[in-house]
């Protein structure tokens, strides 16, 4: 399942900013409007938790990665404004439901010990799909000539086959632990949701106008952004699994502050930039920033009760698309003023995560969820020492 989406979302991705352009003559407003559509299946990945009452979480993530693959078909055969808002939410719920229901397996099925360095290990996988995508799309498209209706049916329709093969060659694997069926939010979790917060906001501007600003401003054909998006992957496949390691080792505080550090750099220098060459760098090292986020859900998983992990992985879902819902929509009527001042915003966002960050403990656990209770507790046991 790490393999496949990808596959198939990287195609919608990779040739969206190009194809709503040339076909469907998008600007600034509409696209920031289909990205905030698109968007909305995730502010709503709370309702997981009662399509579970009907339906184990391994089939829906099946059932979820189908429509996925049924959006991203369908996509090419509808290049209107009103066509492209249409497939853009079927796909759209697959997408985030797949995607809320594969965190929640994850977070169950993993030994808390090993969880970053194999999430890193599934980036890397999930890098090695993403490479065939858009070597394909750079091979289909600009040698073989290839419309955009033929590659979104063909990629669609492979992982719809390739989904039915799944559904029929794996058993049903039992969770560890039964979990809720029932929203939970829990004051404990604030920080949790905070950063979660923060994280979806700031990966709007990545992934709506990062990309726009390559094709807008610096003219970037499909083969220069499916290029741009091979040396992404490429890193990530070659170092994702070291990155999982490395917050393994170095713990989230650290890896997290060091992450929103290099965040609010990279975008002030997004909003200031006027060569296409260093905007193609910002946009390489930006997107191997992502890896870094594990340790937001490495975090969770350490000061989580084990049976709130999937009612959990919906809310924190739809609290990382609370802003993603408003962003798009309200930056992109900014852009047709000033894109660099999207960026800035960008940049207050990673400055807020970074005052957050620095609230995780050393050594996050049940009981100890944020820096002052770790205080609390090394107070208690210096004054109970000296009693002693």
């Amino acid at each position: 399942m790490a393999f496949i989406m990808p596959l198939v979302f990287s195609i919608w991705m990779v040739l969206l900013n190009n194809f709503v352009i040339e076909k469907a003559a998008f600007t600034g407003e509409e696209i920031g409007i289909l990205q905030s559509l698109r968007e909305i299946p995730g502010f709503l990945a709370f309702t997981v938790i009662y399509v579970l009452l009907f339906i184990k979480e391994q089939r829906l993530a099946l059932l979820s990665l189908g429509l996925t693959a049924i959006g991203v078909f369908a996509t090419g055969f509808f290049p209107t404004t009103f066509g492209l808002y249409v497939t853009t939410i079927i796909m759209s719920v697959g997408f985030h439901y797949f995607e809320t229901v594969n965190q929640s397996l994850t977070l169950q099925w993993i030994a808390k010990d090993k969880t970053a360095h194999f999430m890193g290990r599934l980036l890397s996988a999930k890098s090695i799909a993403s490479l065939l995508a858009f070597s394909s799309v750079w091979l289909l498209m600009d040698q073989f000539s290839w419309s955009y209706q033929a590659t979104y049916a063909l990629f669609g329709g492979l992982a719809m086959v390739f989904t039915i093969l799944l559904a029929l060659s794996f058993k049903q694997f039992s969770s560890p632990t039964e979990q809720h069926k029932k929203i939970i939010l829990r004051k404990k979790y604030w920080l949790f949701y905070a950063l979660t917060f923060f994280s979806g906001a700031r990966r709007q501007i990545f992934v709506v106008f990062a990309g726009f600003l390559m094709v807008e401003k610096f003219g970037y054909s499909v083969a220069d952004i499916s290029a741009l998006f091979l040396i992404n992957y490429v890193f990530n496949w070659l170092f994702a699994a070291k990155i999982g390691q490395f917050i393994g080792k170095v713990g989230e505080r650290k890896t997290l502050i060091f992450e929103y550090v290099g965040l609010a750099i990279l975008f002030v220098s997004y909003g200031l930039v006027e060569s296409g060459m260093l905007a193609a760098v910002l946009y390489v090292v930006d997107h191997l920033f992502f890896a870094l986020a594990i340790a937001i859900k490495t975090y969770f998983q350490k000061i989580a009760e084990p049976e709130d992990i999937a009612a959990t992985a919906g809310v924190s879902f739809s609290i990382n698309h609370i802003a993603a819902v408003v962003i798009p929509a309200l930056l992109g009527i900014v852009w047709m003023t000033n894109s660099s001042w999207v960026f800035y915003v960008g940049a207050g966002f990673a400055v807020c995560s970074l005052a957050l960050s620095l609230l995780i403990p050393l050594v996050p656990k049940q009981g100890i969820e944020w820096r002052a209770k770790e205080l609390n507790n090394e107070t208690a046991k210096l004054a109970e020492q000296n009693h002693g």
